[in-house]
Order: C-alpha cells, then structure tokens, then sequence
C-alpha cells in the first residue's frame, strides 16, 4: 500500500480531518487542528498525547 492510499483512509484522531505528509521528516500533519503527528518504523502515531501543534 502507498502512503496516498494510507492517508485517503486515515483521519487525525483529535478533529476527524484530513491527513498529509509533513514538513519533518517522518511525520503526518492534520490540515484541520496542524496537529503532527510521529511515524515511526512506517507506522503513523495516531495518539493525540504524542502529537504537537505546527505554528
């Protein structure tokens, strides 16, 4: 599966908007709240605890 694919599916956990791949490296940003979220091992981390907010 291709991360286009990935992300058509996901959904940021906090707000329920959409998905995109960050400015980091390894990293998803939500286009609602900009929370950012880690990807580790090509696995995103979906925990609202474990993202940050992109100014």
């Amino acid at each position: 599966m291709h991360w286009k694919d990935l992300l058509d599916k996901l959904a940021c956990p906090a707000c329920k908007q959409s998905l995109v791949i960050g400015t980091q490296a390894d990293t998803l940003r939500c286009t609602g709240c900009n929370r950012v979220y880690p990807v580790q091992d090509d696995i995103p981390i979906l925990l609202v605890d474990r993202a940050t907010v992109a100014k």
